[in-house]
């Protein structure tokens, strides 16, 4: 028989490995619902027209589609969503009528996108998101809430540092208008490739495709250059020079941004400035935001978002919103097989109940019965082997304590680490709190 390989792309994760996921899934949906976010569940499918409007996208979208079905059948022209704003977007529309708004909602969700599998990007990967969608209008101050509950959320998880980099579009597109460039899409655009090329090939490209003269295209990096933790950054931009109504618009919402989050940043969650991001699709109106993993810089991004001020409308009401979407499997992945991450032991059980021969298993049942109706995990031995047999198998799994039932009611447990073992009771015996559930190790990453 031949050997299985991996598919590259489906990252398929070890036992221990899931429960970290699970775990730091289950911290972002306390912190989200701590703050009044309503989890949802979109389909897994949209019709192709709907996700291709995502443009760049196209050609990396999966489409469904039945081994045996025609052109002609029910289910042709779907695909499979490749993030969470877009089906969102379609879930507001399609049941706008039976929602409060501003409605905030946290969606933790796999998606798909035919790319090509590298580290950090997957075909099949899971996202956190966070939105808050108003009709009509939605007040700014949301803006700073949605990036100041992400910051809180990352900040329980077991990750390295993490700096949330924040700009805002109305202050480069103000800033670009100021300066006259003809074509401000194209510019900002072109600004968001400054991670992938040298300056001085964005500096081309700004020319060439957003109309700037030379002095412009240096004006615009000048501005890109400027990253910093506080609102310094205000003074910074007006000496340059340069005057528009939609600058000074941006520079106070950016500056709100960083000063509504000052009081939950520290030393591993941090919030900067920085004049560089431009996120560069379209339906961005105002605050954006990149999300870096300290170390893990060649990840470029795990999380980003920002406003929209249009994303979804009927034609005659319009939905505006502003939302902060996480990459858990772009981050836990890596760090899952570099080790930094990792479960204390592969299996919920806390105890092995141990099995003297086959008349026993009802005995050594009801204890392990009495032990869940407390909430201790346990499982019991598959076979009465020899007790030291039983202890080795407890220890190839990573269960640490090994109960040992008797006739008369004198039951014993083992910690199997310490090699401590005293009277209990099922009826009052508790393992201590670290050892009741799998814990989350998080270790330094080699740099």
């Amino acid at each position: 028989m031949s050997r299985i390989a991996p598919l590259s792309g489906f990252p398929e994760l070890l036992p221990a490995q899931r429960h970290v996921e699970r775990e730091v899934i289950a911290s972002l949906s306390r912190t989200f619902e701590l703050h009044g976010f309503a989890n949802i569940e979109t389909r897994v499918v949209e019709p192709l027209d709907r996700l291709a409007k995502g443009g760049e996208i196209d050609k990396e979208i999966y489409v469904l589609r039945r081994l045996q079905a025609d052109d002609t059948a029910s289910d042709s022209g779907l695909g499979l969503h490749f993030d969470l704003t877009v089906p969102f977007a379609r879930y507001v529309l399609e049941h706008g009528g039976r929602l409060e708004f501003p409605f905030r909602r946290f969606q933790v969700q796999p998606a798909w996108r035919g790319e090509r599998p590298q580290e950090g990007r997957y075909r099949q990967f899971t996202q956190a998101d966070i939105d808050i969608v108003g009709r009509d209008e939605l007040g700014f101050h949301h803006d700073v809430e949605v990036v100041r509950v992400m910051v809180e959320a990352l900040d329980a998880l077991p990750l390295p540092g993490l700096s949330f980099q924040v700009n805002n579009r109305k202050l480069i597109q103000g800033f670009y208008r100021g300066l006259g460039i003809p074509d401000v899409t194209a510019a900002i655009k072109t600004i968001d490739k400054l991670d992938k090329l040298p300056a001085d090939e964005v500096a081309r490209l700004l020319v060439e495709r957003a109309g700037a003269t030379e002095a412009q295209a240096h004006r615009c990096l000048e501005l890109a250059t400027i990253r910093v933790p506080d609102t310094s950054f205000v003074e910074r931009v007006r000496a340059l020079g340069v005057a528009d109504d939609l600058l000074e618009e941006g520079l106070a919402e950016l500056a709100a941004v960083l000063d509504g989050c000052a009081e939950a940043v520290n030393e591993h969650v941090r919030v900067e400035a920085n004049l560089r991001i431009a996120r560069g699709l379209d339906y961005y109106t105002g605050t954006v935001l990149e999300i870096f993993l300290d170390g893990y810089e060649r990840l470029k991004s795990v999380g980003g978002g920002g406003r929209y001020d249009a994303l979804a409308s009927d034609g005659r009401t319009t939905y505006p919103g502003v939302g902060v979407s996480f990459g858990v499997s772009r981050t836990l992945v890596p760090l899952l097989a570099e080790g930094v991450l990792d479960a204390s032991r592969p299996v919920p059980s806390a105890v092995l109940v141990a099995l003297a021969d086959e008349d026993s298993r009802r005995g050594s049942l009801a204890v392990a019965q009495q032990l869940r109706a407390r909430g201790i995990a346990c499982e019991v031995a598959a076979s009465p082997q020899r007790f030291g047999k039983q202890i080795r198998t407890a220890e190839r799994r990573g269960i640490p304590f090994v109960w040992f039932p008797a006739a008369d009611g004198a039951h014993e447990v083992k910690d199997i680490r310490t090699g401590e073992q005293v009277a209990a009771d099922a009826a009052t015996w508790t393992p201590p709190i670290e050892d009741l559930r799998p814990q989350v190790i998080s270790k330094e990453p080699s740099l």
